[in-house]
């Protein structure tokens, strides 16, 4: 799977973050894997990665929260906000992926899954923390 591909779906996981509590969250990625086609390498990537950014999702919404003006994440769409956390994941904590890619990623991803307004939005508050 490609690296556009595998973000796309940790982002479709991140997203249930939102719907569970997260002790359902084990139950969640089982029924994640059983759906989605994914070799085991991909699937550990995906599992790997977003345990990691929700060990610090408290972490990066105060990052959020410190540059979204008028906007925190109680407030901002779930598509959009899953968007921005995974980007600022990925530009705190991988250092392989460059700032540029992280936003870029997330912008095209805010076109498929967002509103209208979601990827100037996105962009808007990534570029921010960038």
């Amino acid at each position: 799977m490609t690296r556009r591909g595998l973000r796309e779906q940790v982002f479709k996981m991140l997203f249930r973050v939102e719907f569970h509590n997260v002790e359902d969250m084990p139950e969640q990625m089982n029924m994640f894997e059983e759906v989605e086609e994914c070799s085991e390498k991909d699937k550990e990537y995906i599992s790997n990665k977003f345990h990691n950014i929700v060990e610090k999702i408290d972490e990066i919404d105060a990052a959020i929260n410190e540059v979204s003006e008028g906007w925190k994440t109680r407030r901002m769409g779930k598509v959009d906000l899953t968007l921005i956390r995974l980007a600022v994941y990925e530009m705190k904590y991988e250092d392989d992926i460059p700032v540029k890619v992280a936003i870029n990623e997330a912008v095209e991803l805010a076109k498929q899954y967002g509103t209208d307004e979601s990827p100037a939005f996105v962009n808007g508050v990534l570029a921010k923390l960038a």
